[in-house]
């Protein structure tokens, strides 16, 4: 930063030395400087407060205080202005404290003259004009950081993280003291994810768009979209630049609405072969009660009925299967969420014995919901049914749980069985879909039919071999 008049303040104790100062400041060309001289410590601290300047002369010895401590001083009042050292003699160990501390640059009082004193001017304020700079830019960029909807950290690649905004501590829960003493394995859910994006890092230099659960202060798991690029500091040091965004209730979105349409599309599907099963079988019932009248063998009657029973059969699948899609009319009251879990656990409880399975009931407060209980009691029944046939007898560990927020009451069925892989998870809604040997696949589509009739949403989290959780969360009003 050049300047044609530059402020400048001198703090020397002797006044012989701060005319001689003085004298070579006036032989310096193309500037003109207004000098301020402070006589000892106080004194300098006393302009210091009250004037603002543009470059600033310390010497060392100032009485019982030292250059140092006024540099201190000045530092910690907030001037930014460059400030030089001045020193009687050349001392290495003051030099390279007061260069520490955030002098500009020292001068030795015994080797200086007009040529000298110009080029240390010239680069002080320079120097410190780029550094004002750096200081702006990353105010604007803390500032842009701090207002992003993303959550950024800079961590060292095996080390911890360093810089972190706003928006990554609300993300994960943590102080900012906290913050800083995660290591990136913290917060991964799963360790193969943080495994995969360690290795793409390190031979791509970059990863995009990485779906991946990170897990909260309070073990609450979050689905988030990871874009992380490996970078080299000034002194070619490397770190890792992570952007992460949480995606849960956009998945949760696309999710629910894909949901719809499949349910939607089924039913249009179930009701138009419902209507071309039906046709033939009522024909084929109407034939037999003409072909029956004509029957005298009793093993024609016998293969009559067999015709008609397996008819009926057909035709009620058919009819349950269109109820598994039908919306009811719901008959509301209001009914404590813990009292109704209680009773649905209780319609389980042959099931829990056999198994030797062991409840917990990890209720919060509870609440009064408007529900259709009997309707409701089928969908938990059937999420606690699955649950117990997925764990094994004598390990199994069923969890019911309840969490009020402002706006919603959550439950939970959690189980410790055998999970669901990734690629079924997506399809457990699905009518006819299942993994078990003698389902119909029903149980499910009816319990989010149900749900959906109550505007209730459920997820689901699931990893092969330690479980899989239910939640399912009911608006208050």
């Amino acid at each position: 930063m050049q300047k044609d008049t530059i402020r400048l303040l001198i703090v020397d104790d002797d006044e012989d030395d701060f005319f001689l100062t003085s004298d070579y400041l006036k032989d310096i060309r193309n500037k003109t400087f207004i000098i301020t001289w402070a006589g000892s410590f106080s004194a300098g601290i006393e302009q210091l407060t009250h004037a603002k300047f543009d470059l600033c002369f310390f010497d060392f010895l100032l009485g019982a205080k030292t250059g140092i401590d006024l540099l201190k001083a000045a530092i910690q009042s907030g001037v930014s202005c460059p400030i030089v050292l001045l020193t009687g003699k050349g001392d290495q160990r003051v030099d390279v404290e007061a260069m520490r501390l955030g002098a500009m640059d020292y001068l030795v009082k015994s080797e200086l003259d007009s040529e000298k004193l110009e080029r240390c001017i010239r680069y002080a304020l320079e120097r410190s004009a780029v550094l004002q700079r750096l200081r702006e830019s990353e105010t604007r960029l803390r500032g842009i950081f701090g207002q992003l909807k993303d959550a950024v950290l800079l961590k060292w690649p095996k080390g911890l993280v360093f810089y972190h905004n706003d928006t990554a501590l609300d993300l994960l829960g943590y102080t900012e003291a906290e913050i800083l003493q995660l290591h990136s394995l913290d917060l991964f859910a799963i360790p193969a994810q943080h495994s995969m994006y360690v290795h793409a890092l390190e031979e791509k230099g970059l990863v995009e768009n990485l779906e991946m659960w990170l897990v909260r202060k309070s073990g609450e798991r979050v689905l988030c979209s990871l874009h992380a690029s490996k970078q080299n500091d000034s002194e070619g040091k490397a770190y890792y630049l992570l952007v992460i965004q949480d995606i849960t209730e956009r998945k949760k979105v696309e999710r629910d609405r894909l949901l719809a349409e499949k349910s939607a599309s089924t039913a249009r599907l179930v009701r138009t072969l419902a209507h071309e099963v039906r046709n033939p079988l009522t024909n084929i019932h109407l034939s037999l009660d003409q072909l029956e009248t004509d029957l005298q063998d009793d093993d024609q009657r016998l293969f009559v009925d067999i015709i008609r029973r397996n008819g009926k059969r057909i035709n009620t699948l058919i009819t349950e299967l269109l109820n598994s899609f039908k919306p009811h009319e719901a008959v509301l009251k209001r009914i404590s969420i813990h009292e109704l879990l209680d009773q649905t656990v209780n319609e389980a409880e042959d099931r829990l014995s056999l198994k030797k399975i062991i409840l917990n009931r990890a209720y919060g407060k509870d609440c009064l919901l408007l529900l259709d209980e009997p309707k409701i009691k089928i969908a938990l029944l059937n999420l606690i049914i699955n649950a117990i046939e997925a764990m094994e007898e004598n390990k199994g560990v069923l969890t019911l749980s309840t969490e009020i927020s402002k706006t919603s009451c959550c439950v939970k069925v959690q189980d410790n069985g055998s999970g669901i892989s990734p690629e079924n998870i997506n399809r457990l809604f699905e009518p006819y879909f299942t993994s078990k040997s003698n389902g119909l696949g029903l149980g499910l589509a009816a319990t989010l039919t149900i749900l959906q009739s109550h505007r209730a949403s459920v997820e689901v989290e699931s990893e092969e071999g330690k479980g899989t959780t239910f939640t399912v969360t009911f608006p208050l009003s």
